[in-house]
């Protein structure tokens, strides 16, 4: 299993907003303003977790990965399941995978987490593999 590198976790981010909408600073329509797409992606690609959702609290929240990255060429800006992840991480270099929290009863969503997998390597050229000088 490859690790995640460069973690950037958003839960303080996420329970200042949810403090806002809760104090009523912040409108639960702004929040809860998933598109089609998210919903479509955390129907058939997501994974349903044990939290329910901070919002309606209606239903368990499902987390969606989008994985974005040059070398993924079209399979950026797609959302992949966790074992797609890992397959991707042993066969590219770095790419960014974000996890968006998704409630699929009133459209509440969040960036929950970003992280970087992958090889580790940047990519190579088809050329040589010597090293190149400076002048070059």
């Amino acid at each position: 299993m490859r690790t995640q590198r460069q973690v950037v976790d958003y839960a303080l981010q996420r329970r200042a907003l949810l403090a806002d909408v809760h104090a009523g600073r912040v409108g639960v329509a702004e929040v809860c303003d998933a598109s089609p797409y998210l919903l479509r992606a955390a129907r058939f690609h997501g994974e349903e977790t044990d939290r329910s959702c901070p919002v309606c609290r209606k239903e368990r929240l499902t987390q969606v990965s989008w994985i974005f990255g040059d070398e993924l060429r079209h399979a950026a800006g797609s959302a992949r399941k966790p074992e797609e992840i890992e397959q991707l991480a042993n066969v590219h270099a770095d790419f960014t995978v974000y996890v968006v929290e998704v409630c699929r009863t009133c459209s509440w969503n969040h960036l929950v987490l970003s992280y970087v997998m992958g090889r580790g390597d940047a990519p190579h050229s088809r050329g040589s593999d010597r090293r190149r000088t400076a002048a070059e």
